[in-house]
């Protein structure tokens, strides 16, 4: 299991305690980005009472870049995904070890926990070769070789890199098996402030999406987006989303903005 996390105090003891009981083997590789608050002490403490299995470092970097470093060290022949903020159902790790067996690409149910009305709020759904691509590395299952053979997240990405990783996979022949009983419980952001800065920051990983894929606006299922998308808030989020695509068109990918972020 690969977490990376940076500043998750209030939340990384959950994860680890509803990892602990997961089905074995595993291991939990976990990469600290220099959180400024407890973080790392917390993930130290529980590497020192599970020195067997719980393996915790920090690195500066990208997401990408610090699940690269720990997909790396992975000894096992799939690796599971999860986020600091988020919660394992007790057979998740199970689960996604069953679809490994059957696809080299497997997607969770992710739940949302905090308000209703940020969580009842779909994902942005795009699909590639019959395939939903958006499927998120809070609850993703890779087979090790493909990973390895897609040489893993692009570290470039701000937000999205799962989005590229997944199209890469199914580009190169793989099919994203979902199951729905691979579930994760995701913390939703707690203020419509946080919300909204987390949908800017999509919308700028989409357009990072197509300056290296191309258009995908094709591939979207828009009808089904506005239809389920228009609720106050939800129209809120698709503006932050746009202004975040057309700041990164301004700025033509400026790397200054792009460090800001990773420094945030």
């Amino acid at each position: 299991m690969i977490i990376t996390v940076r500043d998750e105090e209030p939340n990384l003891a959950r994860l680890l305690e509803s990892l602990i009981p997961q089905e074995p083997p595993f291991e939990v590789l976990l990469v600290d980005a220099q959180s400024r608050d407890r973080t790392f002490a917390i993930a130290r403490a529980f590497a020192e009472r599970y020195p067997d299995i719980i393996f915790a470092w920090q690195s500066p970097g990208s997401r990408g870049q610090g699940r690269n470093a720990a997909a790396a060290r992975a000894r096992g022949e799939g690796l599971a995904f999860i986020d600091g903020d988020c919660i394992a159902d007790s057979a998740w790790l199970s689960r996604i070890r069953q679809g490994l067996a059957r696809s080299a690409v497997v997607g969770g149910r992710t739940v949302p926990m905090g308000s209703s009305a940020f969580g009842e709020l779909d994902r942005v759904e795009l699909y590639q070769a019959g395939n939903d691509v958006s499927f998120p590395s809070c609850n993703l299952g890779y087979r090790t070789e493909l990973f390895r053979r897609l040489d893993g997240f692009d570290p470039r990405f701000i937000t999205a890199e799962d989005i590229d990783l997944n199209l890469r996979a199914v580009r190169a022949g793989a099919q994203i098996l979902y199951d729905p009983a691979a579930i994760v419980f995701h913390r939703v952001r707690p203020t419509v402030l946080r919300f909204l800065y987390q949908a800017f920051w999509n919308g700028y990983g989409r357009k990072q999406l197509t300056e290296k894929h191309g258009t995908l606006w094709g591939h979207y299922r828009i009808r089904r987006l506005l239809r389920h998308q228009h609720s106050v808030l939800a129209i809120f989020r698709m503006a932050a989303a746009l202004t975040g695509y057309l700041t990164r068109v301004a700025t033509g990918g400026d790397r200054r903005l792009d460090r800001a972020v990773r420094s945030r």
